[in-house]
């Protein structure tokens, strides 16, 4: 999985194709890649509970039960545990 700019806890989204870093304080892409200051947010696509489907890479399971978008940001899930 590539390190992403969208994927980083300093990210704030915009709109679709712009966003902030709110740590360098500057406009950034969502795709862009900027390591100098990247922390890895709480996404299901960094917890062990979470299983990306076979058929879709846009959707997944949350412990094998409950549908999750890889996306999704688990910021207040008690469940959540790093990969």
């Amino acid at each position: 999985m590539d390190i992403r700019c969208k994927d980083c806890l300093y990210y704030l989204p915009i709109d679709v194709f712009n966003g902030l870093c709110k740590k360098l304080k500057k406009n950034i892409l969502p795709d862009q890649i900027e390591k100098s200051c990247f922390e890895k947010n709480k996404k299901c696509k960094y917890c062990k509970n979470f299983t990306l489907s076979k058929d879709d890479d846009q959707l997944g399971t949350c412990m094998g039960t409950i549908f999750a978008y890889p996306d999704m940001i688990a910021q207040k899930c008690v469940d959540f545990s790093q990969k």
